[in-house]
């Protein structure tokens, strides 16, 4: 990427690390008499060669760190946004290598937002997204060479929501900085993406359907996720301000048709409109208040066994219930030419987990009037997971993929090590393969940890002035989680007032 940061910690692409073995130490060996000198030696030597297969298998990070993110739920509660950035620059050698760029930019940029910096935000923000088309277009090309390699250890190319709704916050922060053209711009491209999100994968999905591995037709999910109204809300208050009360119709009707159209996303009432179109006459002006609660879901593993038969392989969940035990929770049998009998592998599946927020609505007080309350517009969560549908079943096809070509080589590599070993030997052999082998498959759970939730709206008609204006949080049983006080807010003719408030919470 042209604008690596120079100080970023970076191995070149053809350095290996290799990850941490288990081992038994030669000193336990010797008080348990399973060996003796020359045979220590041939099992350090073994135990070698399993750590040199977990070099030839992966990179630097075979896992997710999140690391970082350590207390920062508490730190978005507070809305102690300088302390969250500050955390995460401490971070930026140590928990985001240079493949997880992405994902820096993201946080810093979201954070950035939060606090009020929109210059520093667009400038983070347009650095994700630059890595994100750049790391994407990569991906279609190394799809095919890729199969075995962990996901970990690739640059990350994004989140489809992330890549979206970027936009929305960098037209955002355009319009806090009185910039409506730019902020057009952004709008824009939000559709663009949209029109090309299922069409993107199509790619990809052939790639891996050429490589040699692959033993099933590579092909992406579908998604409904089609239009959102957040970006239309934000084209329509534009197309207002310019008085083009055509589009501003048009966008509100693709607003409306989204509840029709996408009903897995648009889960909630459809909210009303209509004063939007309403025509003002001064001296009443308008003021759009835009909040946003709650944060977007997070990736998290699920463990799944893959058990081998004849000709197929049957993949089976588990979930740990209340009392600390294991249930299967599915079963699938995926055909396998030339597979044989009797192997077992371990492997990890990422899913979008919602994270529960405190919030159910959300009031607008100004004083000497009536409270008001917004209008949920927009779920991030549910196009979070929508949107990960698309890419899952290539994720999910591609580890299993992967974990029946590393385990059925690391057996054959384990029966010809241990061909002429005693049975201490070759339990110690097998032990140490079989950790070098799991250690290189865990799931990618790279995602940005700052986008929020859900975003409300309300539309209020006032008289030109400055104002005193409180954004209420409020619980499901109405109790009062967090005030937003606006102090001295400008209502102004001719002007695009909006008002963004945010408790991420």
């Amino acid at each position: 990427m042209a604008d690596k940061p120079t100080n970023w910690h970076h191995a070149p692409h053809h350095v290996f690390v290799p990850n941490t073995v288990y081992m038994v130490t030669a000193g336990t060996l010797h008080k348990k008499h399973l060996f003796l000198g020359h045979e220590r030696l041939k099992l350090l030597t073994i135990l070698s060669l399993a750590a040199l297969l977990s070099f030839l298998t992966g990179c630097a990070s075979f896992r997710t760190d999140k690391s970082q993110y350590a207390g920062m739920d508490q730190l978005m509660a507070k809305a102690d946004y300088p302390a969250a950035i500050t955390k995460i620059e401490a971070a930026k050698q140590t928990a985001y290598s240079y493949k997880d760029r992405v994902v820096y930019y993201l946080d810093i940029g979201m954070l950035h937002h939060w606090n009020g910096d929109y210059e520093k935000s667009n400038e983070m923000l347009e650095k994700a997204e630059r890595g994100i088309e750049e790391n994407f277009t990569k991906s279609i090309t190394r799809s095919a060479s890729s199969m075995i390699m962990n996901d970990n250890i690739l640059a990350y190319a994004g989140e489809d929501y992330e890549d979206i709704y970027l936009n929305v916050f960098k037209a955002l922060n355009y319009l806090a900085l009185g910039l409506n053209d730019d902020a057009f711009v952004e709008v824009r491209r939000i559709d663009n993406k949209l029109v090309q999100l299922e069409s993107k994968y199509d790619k990809v999905a052939d790639k891996m359907s050429e490589a040699e591995e692959a033993h099933e037709t590579f092909v992406p999910g579908k998604s409904y996720f089609q239009g959102s109204a957040l970006g239309r809300y934000l084209s329509m208050m534009l197309y207002r301000a310019d008085y083009k009360w055509d589009d501003v119709r048009i966008d509100l009707e693709k607003i409306d048709r989204g509840w029709k159209l996408q009903p897995d996303i648009y889960t909630f009432p459809k909210p009303d409109l209509s004063r939007s179109t309403k025509r003002m006459i001064a001296p009443r002006f308008r003021l759009n208040v835009i909040a946003f609660s709650g944060l977007a879901p997070d990736k998290k593993a699920t463990t799944f066994r893959i058990h081998t038969e004849e000709n197929f392989v049957v993949l089976a969940g588990s979930s740990e219930n209340y009392m600390g035990k294991q249930n299967i929770s599915g079963l699938s049998v995926i055909p396998w030419e030339g597979v044989s009998e009797g192997h077992h592998f371990k492997i990890q599946l990422p899913y979008m987990e919602k994270r529960p927020s405190k919030v159910e609505y959300i009031k607008v007080e100004i004083a000497g009037m009536t409270d008001q309350t917004l209008h949920q517009l927009e779920s991030l969560e549910n196009a979070a997971v929508e949107t990960f549908s698309i890419q899952k079943p290539l994720i999910y096809l591609k580890t299993i993929t992967r974990a029946v070509i590393k385990g059925l080589a690391a057996e054959k590599a384990k029966q010809d090590m241990t061909k002429n070993m005693g049975s201490g030997m070759a339990f110690f052999t097998r032990l140490a393969a079989d950790l070098a082998v799991d250690s290189t498959e865990n799931a990618d759970l790279r995602v940005s940890r700052f986008f929020p939730a859900k975003a409300a709206v309300l539309e209020l008609h006032l008289e030109e002035g400055t104002y005193d204006i409180r954004i209420n949080y409020y619980s499901t049983r109405g109790r009062l989680l967090h005030i937003d006080n606006r102090v001295g807010v400008r209502i102004e003719a001719g002007h695009l007032n909006v008002l963004e408030s945010s408790y991420l919470n």
